[in-house]
């Protein structure tokens, strides 16, 4: 398992390349915008793109996606139905507008995605929004806006909700053994740590 990053758009939203090198074999996670760099660490990856995995709907997470179905229109693009309507929503496009019927996936709590030798599983961590999900694969978690480095995600946006934040980081600092945690912001960080500092976890799991 190898996983490549770049930071793109003006909110410095973290793109992820989760790739299985032994199978030639990648995902993106959450291409929130600069489509050519994002492009370009795939390519430069040798992998053939298989997914787009987001972590949530808004639009520093999901910016490139149309651009880079331009490249790959028959790439599937998965996320949580909650975070998806039909046509743009509010100012600041919180919330994913569905793609044509070929390229929208949906993933649920507990779904699993097989990537080359890889299992990828969706945990639902409603909190930041209401679809917002958690990617684990081996002891990798991709938290999205959920979890951050000493902190968490936002919750004053439409669909956030400060009670479901803490229940989902308590659900996460709960989970067995240890994880690297690559976050939709900022720099990763490791679950021990976050379950030792991090006063938001700590509040929810009391």
């Amino acid at each position: 398992m190898k996983i490549d990053s770049i930071m793109v758009g003006p909110i410095m939203t973290n793109c992820y390349l989760l790739s299985d090198e032994t199978a030639g074999v990648c995902a993106l996670i959450d291409p929130g915008d600069e489509a050519p760099r994002v492009l370009d660490m795939v390519a430069r990856s040798g992998c053939q793109l298989q997914y787009i995995l987001l972590t949530h709907g808004h639009f520093d997470h999901t910016t490139a996606v149309r651009p880079i179905l331009e490249q790959y229109p028959d790439l599937p693009v998965y996320i949580n139905e909650k975070d998806v309507v039909d046509g743009r929503v509010g100012d600041m496009e919180l919330v994913f507008s569905r793609l044509p019927e070929h390229n929208q996936r949906y993933y649920h709590d507990g779904d699993t995605l097989t990537l080359g030798s890889l299992t990828v599983t969706v945990l639902e961590t409603p909190g930041h929004s209401k679809g917002s999900v958690c990617l684990v694969a081996e002891d990798v978690i991709f938290s999205g806006d959920t979890l951050f480095r000493c902190s968490c995600g936002r919750t004053d946006f439409a669909g956030g909700d400060y009670r479901e934040m803490l229940q989902s980081l308590a659900r996460l600092g709960n989970l067995p053994g240890s994880y690297r945690v690559y976050p939709g912001h900022d720099q990763p960080t490791t679950l021990d740590y976050e379950r030792r500092v991090n006063p938001y976890v700590r509040q929810g799991m009391k």
